[in-house]
């Protein structure tokens, strides 16, 4: 097992981590929330330039925190797909560099494959096969999972991930940016059941629904009618109870997914991933709905839902000890799809 450092810089948070054997030794995240918040959602040129002023504080930082020096780190890797251009390439920059100052390995990691990662962090006994809910804000996939680098997608959102659906309800509900902790606090607060609005079918063209596949933008529309027609009343707009059926609706979709999903694959463990995966109803849904059918569920903790690096050393580990490394002139993906994770990497025999 080896120690690596990583750097995760693919949308707006600036993140840097030590990990050995699973083992979080540090996890430093210099958060852009505040700064893009003014704009209800991310700037990509202020998110690469916040990058460029924090990357260097934030690796340091995350080397102390760590107690560990140069000599001590055996690779490094950063995130290279699927992100905002600007941002990956502040992150490669710094860890190619770094690679060559100090003499290390470098690998180019997946973010979603980081997502994956992350329940290993409080699992480390976790093995594969099992189903993963990836639900963040740019992706909401079902994905199995059977080895590292050996991922199936069985089921996606056909628009809207779950996330910008919660950023976009928030903005129609004057919530501010981001949209899914404000609406998750808002809704315990609120009745799930005050409105029933819609989860989202994809329909079949010899008929029926898919059965792992939804969308979301007709949900964030059903919201916006919903609004409008309660603001013609008169009357105060019932904000926690329009919260409480949404996020409800979002639960509802997934959970079902999820769980149907992992039956048909005959899996009995799914994993959750992504910021989403921080949402106290889906995970306390599926938790409890995936026990009566005898599947257990793993989440993150808190901290390890969101974009953060402990994540992205994590998958690095499991590739550097399989003899992978990637080369120097790896370039950035806005997009990439998991599918494609080979050609990020090559033997370490090879080189």
């Amino acid at each position: 097992m080896a120690t690596i450092l990583a750097i995760e810089t693919s949308c707006d948070e600036t993140a840097a981590a030590v990990v050995h054997q699973r083992q979080v030794l540090s996890s430093v995240v210099a958060s852009q929330i505040e700064l893009h918040r003014r704009y209800g959602g991310v700037v990509p040129e202020l998110a690469s330039r916040e990058h460029l002023l924090t990357v260097g504080d934030t690796v340091g930082a995350a080397l102390a925190q760590a107690q560990r020096s140069w000599e001590e780190i055996d690779a490094i890797a950063t995130t290279c797909a699927p992100g905002l251009v600007g941002a990956l390439l502040v992150g490669m920059s710094v860890g190619k560099t770094l690679s060559m100052v100090h003499q290390k390995p470098f690998l180019g990691v997946h973010h979603l494959e980081g997502h994956i990662y992350a329940s290993y962090l409080d699992q480390p006994g976790l093995t594969p096969p099992f189903l993963c809910l990836l639900v963040s804000g740019g992706h909401t996939s079902l994905i199995r999972v059977d080895s590292c680098g050996q991922y199936q997608l069985l089921g996606k959102t056909r628009d809207d991930a779950a996330g910008e659906a919660f950023d976009k309800v928030a903005r129609l509900l004057n919530l501010g940016y981001p949209g899914g902790p404000v609406i998750d606090r808002l809704a315990q607060q609120g009745n799930p059941n005050a409105f029933r609005l819609p989860e989202g079918n994809i329909s079949l063209p010899e008929g029926g629904f898919h059965p792992y596949d939804a969308s979301f933008s007709g949900l964030k529309t059903a919201v916006l009618r919903l609004i409008e027609r309660l603001q013609a009343t008169g009357d105060p707009l019932p904000v926690a109870d329009i919260a409480a059926s949404f996020q409800h609706a979002v639960v509802r979709a997934l959970t079902k997914r999820a769980l149907r999903c992992a039956q048909d694959q005959q899996l009995s463990t799914i994993v959750l991933g992504g910021g989403v995966a921080a949402n106290s109803h889906l995970r306390q849904s599926l938790t409890s709905l995936a026990a009566e059918q005898g599947i257990t569920v793993h989440v993150p903790a808190l901290k390890f839902c969101t974009d953060n690096a402990a994540m992205i050393a994590c998958a690095a580990e499991a590739h550097f000890d399989q003899g992978h490394r990637s080369k120097l002139d790896l370039g950035v993906f806005s997009r990439l799809p998991l599918g494609s994770i080979s050609q990020l990497y090559q033997s370490s025999n090879s080189q």
